[in-house]
């Protein structure tokens, strides 16, 4: 989506761990966005959220940039934003370790 004349896009950068999370066969390994990012992302893209309340955001983490979608999590109180697989590979990333984080919200 392209932004009016003026208008700046909305970015976030932050530090966090990596966590996994075990689904039935599966794992997925996701950061968590900071508490005060989250309220303020929630604030600004309550109206545009998509299924199960996610928003569209382009990440980079050191050279490693996708798109993907932040999710809420109501049992941590913040969104989650999974980290595949590539990305940690190319960044020398497991669970537990810390990656610097730039989000930007594609649809607010």
């Amino acid at each position: 989506m392209s932004r009016p004349s003026g208008e700046v896009a909305v970015e976030y950068e932050f530090d966090a761990e990596l966590w996994q999370w075990q689904a039935r066969t599966s794992s997925w390994t996701f950061v968590s966005v900071p508490q005060d990012m989250a309220d303020d992302i929630l604030d600004l893209a309550g109206p545009v959220a998509r299924g199960f309340g996610s928003l569209r955001v382009e990440v980079s983490i050191g050279a490693s940039t996708w798109r993907t979608s932040v999710f809420p999590d109501s049992g941590r109180g913040t969104y989650v934003l999974p980290v595949k697989r590539a990305v940690r590979t190319a960044e020398g990333l497991a669970v537990g370790s810390s990656a610097s984080v730039h989000l930007r919200l594609l649809d607010v």
